[in-house]
């Protein structure tokens, strides 16, 4: 089946290109498209608000089976922000290293030990027939003191999981431990229902 993935974010189109590929499915994004997907308003107050809002105007825009995440960082220090912020967290949207810098500076002061963070995806889908579902999964860890690293995207510099920082893993690493990939997991298990 040919899915569109409702996302700009390259990083995001990686990590899915290689999840669904593994699964056997297609998929595309805006990139693949003739001209570009009007940007839908995220109002939604959750995660999973946000990914179905996303995936309904990919269904829309493409009439075709639509699959859309909305995912972020929930730092415990800073009340679970930047939450469904994340990517604009400095105001300025996908601003990575602006993100990165505002959390350094929000956690200014904050030890070690109460620097508890989670990464949190959700992943919708929306069909053209009305059907549609939504999952969602968490990675614990914390947030570092400074940035390092070269892979990964987004908080990854900062953010340290079970097993090493997002940005100092390999892909393959990542996806078997992180948010967005036990999200797909459960995504993969629940799409067979629909199928």
């Amino acid at each position: 089946m040919k899915f569109f993935l409702a996302s700009k974010n390259a990083g995001k189109i990686r990590e899915f290109g290689r999840i669904f590929a593994s699964l056997g499915e297609e998929m595309f994004s805006e990139k693949d498209l003739q001209s570009p997907m009007p940007e839908p308003v995220e109002d939604g107050k959750t995660f999973t608000d946000n990914a179905l809002i996303k995936a309904r105007a990919g269904m829309l825009f493409t009439g075709l089976p639509s699959v859309a995440d909305d995912s972020g960082l929930c730092v415990d220090a800073l009340s679970g922000a930047p939450g469904i912020f994340s990517a604009r967290y400095s105001g300025v949207h996908g601003d990575d290293k602006g993100n990165n810098a505002k959390l350094l500076k929000e956690l200014e002061g904050v030890e070690a030990q109460n620097r508890s963070a989670h990464y949190t995806c959700a992943i919708a889908c929306v069909f053209p027939d009305g059907r549609e579902f939504a999952v969602e999964d968490t990675c614990g860890g914390y947030i570092d003191f400074s940035e390092s690293g070269s892979e990964g995207f987004g908080y990854d510099p900062l953010f340290i999981s079970e097993i090493g920082k997002f940005s100092e893993i390999t892909a393959e690493q990542k996806d078997k431990i992180s948010h967005r990939g036990k999200a797909v997991k459960k995504f993969e298990q629940e799409l067979k229902k629909y199928l």
